[in-house]
C-alpha cells in the first residue's frame, strides 16, 4: 500500500460534509451521537452508567478467529497432533495379576466384579484387525474378507473412525464386529481415570454417529498375550471391565507390522493342531500389502482344513457385542462427526489458501526485485532524460487542517526550494492558528486561503482553482521537502504523456521501534511498489505526502473527489482510466511524520485500507472497457487488489500455521520454514534500502516487524473487510502532530520567532 495523505477530512465519512468549528451544527451525514433525543429507544436517566456495546467489526474478527483455532485444535486433536502420548510403559511385575488370568485365554472379562478368561473353541478363527480404519487398506481388507465369506474383529481408534466413518459403516453392514481401541492410541497405564474415560466415551460417540452402535469390545493399545498382563496394565483392564467392556487380547500374532513377508504372515498367524485362536493384523498404520496378500492365501488354505472364520461373539456363541443406538446419543455421534468433516475442510481450504498466499508473496518479491532493477536502471543511466527540461513556476498546494504544530516547517522548507514556485495554504477550518502561523512567516509567494471545514479533497479543490501555474504539486500540511524535491518531482512532466508524478516519501520520526518499523513498511513495501508498478504502467496512488500533476489531467478527471477514504488513490487511478501515464521519481525525497502510537497507526492504515477498498470498487468498471481504461482495468486493478487487499488478509495464514506448528509440531521444520521465508523478505528489504542508500542498521528490527507490526496490519485490514462487508461507514480520523521534523527534514525542534506557539488543549485522541 503506498503512502497517503494525513490531512484532516473533517472527521466524516465519504460523501460526506465535515462539521464545522465547535458549535456549529451538525451537517448532513455525520453520525449522531448517542444519549441526544435522537437516541432509539428509552432515554438514559441522568447519571445512569452507558452500557459499552463492542462494535460488530471487532465482535466479527474476534469470532472469526476463535472459529478457525477452534477448527484447527479439533483436527489437531482428531489427527493425534494434540494432547497425543506415545509413550509405551515398559514391563513390570506381575505378581498382583491372577493366574489364571495369565494362563488364560485372550478374552478377559472382569465385568461385574468377574475375573476370568475365556478361549476360542477349536477350528475357529477370529481374525482381529487394529489400529483402522484407513482409506487405503481397510477396504482391500474388506474385499478379500467379502470374496472368502469370512468375517472379522476390527478395533478401530476414534481418531480413525471419525475422520472415515462410511468404511465403519461397511464393516457392520457386512457382519464384522468392531471393538473400541481408544482414541488417540495411548498406553492407558499412563493415563488417570478421567482420561480413559474421555478415550471410551469419545470412541463410542465416533461408532455411534459412523454406524449408530455402542460396542462391548475393547483391546487395549500395544497389547500383547494374556500372559503379558503386568501389575501396571491389570488395574486398567478391571477398572475397564467395571465400566462394561469385555478386553480381548490375542493368542497369535501374524507380525505382520514388521512386513516379513506373506509367507512368514501365513505361518505366524496359523494356529497348531487346529486350535481355536484371536489372530492379531493390521489394516492401518503403514503399508499393508504383504498383509491383504497373505490373506488372499491364509483364508482359503485354513477354510479346507475346516476352520470357520468369525466374529469374536460368533465365535463365542454368545450375543452381539453391538447395541442400536438412538435418540440424543445418535445425533450427538453425527454432529461430532460433522465438527471433524467441517474441521478437515476448513484446514485443508487454509492449507490451499497458504499455497496461494505462498505464491503470491514470492511472486510480488519477485516482481519487485526484478522491476525494480529495471526501474533503477533506466532512470540512473548516464544520458536518461524525460525529455524537455521544466523550468517553468509551479504551484505547490498544502491542504492543512489544525497542522500548527508542523506547518511552519512545512512552509519553510518550501521557501527554501531550488525551483520557482508558489505555495497556497490552504486552511480547511482550522481552529488552531495554523493559517495565522503561515501569515506570520511573511514569506513570498506564500498564500492562505481559508474556507470553512470541508474535506481534504474540497480544500485541493479550492488550491486548484486558486493556482497560478500548469504543473502542481500536493503535499502534506505535516511534511517537509528537501531543496531539490520539487525539482525532481516534476522533472518527468518533461514527457508530454506524464499527467502525474509520485515522489519518494520518507519516515522522519524513525527512532522510535514503531517509527522504525514504518520506515521499512515505506522503503521496502512502498518505493519498491512503485518501482515495479512505474514498469507495469498501473501504478495506483500518488502519495498525498509528495506528488506532482498536470491541472489539466485533473481537470478532465474532475478533480480530487470525495467518493472514497483514499482520494489520492482515487485519482491515481482516473488518470490512467484517462489514458495519462503516472511514474515515480526516486529522488524526490519527502520527510513525513508517522504515527508515533499503535492508535494513531490503526486509525492511519484502517482508513488506508477501506479507502483503497473503495477506489477499487468505484473503478471497477474498467475492467470491461476498451483503451487506456481497459488496460488499467485488467492489469492495474487485479494486481493492486491481489498485492493490496487479498494476500494481506489471507498472509495470517502463515503466522497461524507457524504458531501451530512450533506448539504442536513438526517444530524444527516450522522454525526453518519461518526463516527462510524471512530471510527472502530481509534480502528484498537490504536491497530496498540500498537502491534508496539507507542505513541498514534499522533492519535489525524487522524479525520483530514481521512478528508484531504484521499482526497489526492483518486486524486493520481484516476490519475494513468487515467494515465493508456490513456497510459500516468509516470516519475521518485527525491524527495528532508533534512537530519533530525540522525544516531539513530531520527529527528536531523547531522555533520561529513570533510564531505563536499552538495550544496544548487541542490534541486529541484519533481512536
Amino acid at each position: 500500500m503506498t503512502s497517503r495523505s494525513r490531512s484532516a477530512r473533517g472527521r466524516t465519512g465519504s460523501g460526506a460534509h465535515a462539521p464545522g468549528p465547535r458549535g456549529a451544527p451538525r451537517t448532513r451525514g455525520t453520525p449522531r451521537t448517542r444519549g441526544t433525543p435522537h437516541t432509539r429507544g428509552t432515554p438514559r436517566p441522568r447519571g445512569a452508567p452507558r452500557r459499552r456495546r463492542l462494535p460488530l467489526r471487532f465482535l466479527l474478527p474476534a469470532f472469526f478467529l476463535a472459529a478457525i483455532l477452534a477448527m484447527l485444535m479439533l483436527r489437531g486433536y482428531v489427527h493425534s497432533e494434540i494432547l497425543a502420548d506415545h509413550r509405551v510403559r515398559p514391563e513390570a511385575s506381575v505378581s498382583h495379576v491372577p493366574e489364571k488370568i495369565l494362563d488364560g485365554g485372550p478374552v478377559i472379562d472382569t465385568r461385574d466384579g468377574r475375573e476370568k478368561s475365556l478361549r476360542i473353541p477349536r477350528h475357529r478363527i477370529v481374525l482381529t484387525f487394529d489400529d483402522g480404519p484407513d482409506p487405503k487398506w481397510t477396504p482391500k481388507v474388506l474385499d478379500v474378507l467379502a470374496k472368502h465369506h469370512a468375517h472379522a474383529t476390527f478395533f478401530v481408534t476414534g481418531t480413525m473412525t471419525s475422520r472415515h466413518p462410511a468404511l465403519v459403516r461397511r464393516m457392520v453392514r457386512e457382519g464384522h464386529e468392531v471393538g473400541v481401541h481408544t482414541f488417540n492410541h495411548p498406553d492407558l497405564s499412563y493415563q488417570s481415570k478421567g482420561r480413559i474415560d474421555r478415550e471410551l466415551a469419545q470412541s463410542q460417540l465416533a461408532l455411534a454417529g459412523a454406524a449408530g452402535i455402542r460396542t462391548s469390545l475393547f483391546r487395549p493399545p500395544y497389547s500383547s498375550f494374556a500372559d503379558a498382563m503386568d501389575n501396571k496394565s491389570w488395574p486398567v483392564t478391571k477398572y475397564i471391565g467395571d465400566r462394561g467392556y469385555l478386553t480381548v487380547v490375542n493368542n497369535t500374532d501374524s507380525e505382520d507390522w514388521q512386513r516379513p513377508g506373506v509367507a512368514a504372515i501365513i505361518r505366524d498367524a496359523t494356529p497348531k493342531d487346529g486350535r481355536g485362536a484371536v489372530v492379531l493384523m493390521h489394516d492401518s498404520g503403514g503399508n499393508r500389502a504383504q498383509t491383504v496378500a497373505a490373506l488372499d492365501r491364509f483364508l482359503p488354505g485354513l477354510q479346507k482344513d475346516g476352520y470357520r472364520f468369525a466374529n469374536l461373539t460368533e465365535a463365542l456363541d454368545a450375543p452381539s457385542a453391538h447395541t442400536p443406538v438412538t435418540g440424543l446419543e445418535l445425533w450427538k455421534g453425527r454432529a461430532w462427526l460433522w465438527l471433524v468433516t467441517a474441521s478437515d475442510n476448513v484446514a485443508a481450504v487454509l492449507i490451499g489458501a497458504l499455497a496461494v498466499i505462498g505464491v503470491l508473496v514470492f511472486v510480488r518479491f519477485g516482481l519487485m526485485l526484478l522491476l525494480s532493477a529495471v526501474h533503477a536502471r533506466r532512470v540512473r543511466r548516464p544520458g536518461f532524460t524525460w525529455g524537455r527540461e521544466v523550468t517553468e513556476p509551479v504551484t505547490v498546494l498544502v491542504p492543512a487542517y489544525n497542522e500548527a504544530k508542523c506547518v511552519v516547517s512545512t512552509v519553510t522548507s518550501l521557501a527554501a526550494s531550488d525551483h520557482p514556485l508558489e505555495v497556497i495554504v490552504v486552511d480547511d477550518g482550522s481552529t488552531d492558528g495554523t493559517a495565522d502561523l503561515v501569515e506570520q512567516l511573511g514569506l513570498p509567494d506564500v498564500h492562505v486561503v481559508r474556507q470553512a471545514n470541508a474535506g481534504k479533497p474540497a480544500a485541493l479543490n479550492n488550491g486548484l482553482a486558486h493556482a497560478s501555474h500548469e504543473i502542481v504539486v500536493m503535499m502534506d500540511g505535516d511534511t517537509v521537502f528537501e531543496p531539490s524535491t520539487v525539482r525532481e518531482l516534476v522533472r518527468p512532466f518533461g514527457d508530454p504523456r506524464v499527467g502525474a508524478v509520485a515522489g519518494n516519501a520518507k519516515v522522519g520520526n524513525r527512532d522510535s521501534l514503531i517509527g522504525a518499523w514504518q520506515h521499512i513498511e515505506y522503503v521496502m513495501g512502498f518505493n519498491l511498489d512503485r518501482r515495479m508498478y512505474d514498469i507495469l504502467r498501473c501504478m495506483p496512488t500518488i502519495p498525498g505526502a509528495v506528488g506532482a500533476f498536470r491541472r489539466g489531467a485533473l481537470r478532465r478527471v474532475g478533480g480530487l473527489s470525495d467518493d472514497t477514504l483514499a482520494e489520492d488513490t482515487d485519482v491515481t487511478m482516473a488518470l490512467h482510466r484517462d489514458g495519462w501515464r503516472v511514474v515515480y521519481a526516486e529522488k524526490a525525497r519527502a520527510w513525513t511524520e508517522a504515527p508515533e502510537s499503535v492508535a494513531q497507526l490503526w486509525s492511519q492504515r484502517y482508513r488506508w485500507s477501506y479507502g483503497t477498498m473503495q477506489a477499487i470498487w468505484k473503478h471497477r468498471g474498467a475492467v470491461v472497457e476498451r483503451g487506456a481504461s481497459g488496460r488499467f482495468g485488467r492489469v492495474g486493478l487485479p494486481l493492486v487488489s491481489l498485492f493490496t487487499v487479498l494476500a494481506p488478509l489471507l498472509a495470517p495464514l502463515i503466522d497461524i500455521f507457524l504458531v501451530y506448528g512450533l506448539v504442536f509440531g513438526p517444530t524444527s521444520k516450522t522454525v526453518v520454514a519461518w526463516l527462510a521465508v524471512l530471510a527472502v523478505q530481509a534480502g528484498c528489504a537490504a536491497y530496498a534500502f540500498r537502491l534508496d542508500r539507507e542505513s541498514m542498521i534499522h533492519l535489525i528490527s524487522l524479525p520483530l516487524q514481521q512478528i508484531l507490526y504484521r499482526q497489526l496490519m492483518y486486524v486493520v485490514l481484516l476490519q475494513s473487510w468487515i467494515t465493508a462487508l456490513t456497510g459500516g461507514r468509516l470516519r475521518w480520523q485527525k491524527l495528532r502532530r508533534t512537530g519533530v521534523l525540522g525544516a531539513a527534514g530531520r527529527p528536531g525542534e523547531r522555533h520561529v520567532p513570533g510564531a505563536r506557539r499552538p495550544r496544548t488543549d487541542e490534541r486529541r485522541p484519533v481512536a
